[in-house]
């Protein structure tokens, strides 16, 4: 067996003196990308031993209500794109874009 490629990426998170994200870094050398400024990130990894998803959630205190609220519809829409590449379950992937449209409606997303 030939010698294993690893990649790595990583996350830095300045904190203000009462420890709330002030900042968010990420680097990810395979990719090109150093220290690139991020105003808020969601990270889920599964615990199979356990079966649970454990997650970190962060935004800085500067990101704006609306720019997250655009961040979850996106974020939203990638998870419809990835469970329909993991699952190929066409059905349940219609009804999460459904979600998705419904989502951006409700928060008045859509751009005319």
């Amino acid at each position: 067996m030939g010698k294993l490629h690893t990649s790595q990426i990583t996350l830095k998170v300045g904190l203000d003196e009462n420890r709330v994200p002030e900042e968010l870094t990420w680097s990810a050398e395979d990719g090109g990308i150093v220290n690139e400024e991020a105003k808020a990130m969601l990270l889920s990894v599964w615990d199979s031993k356990n079966q649970e998803s454990l997650k970190i959630d962060l935004w800085t205190k500067d990101m704006p209500v609306d720019e997250m609220k655009i961040f979850f519809h996106q974020t939203l829409l990638a998870m419809s794109d990835t469970f329909m590449k993991a699952t190929q379950d066409e059905k349940m992937t219609t009804t999460m874009k459904d979600f998705c449209a419904y989502f951006a409606e409700k928060l008045d997303l859509k751009k005319d």
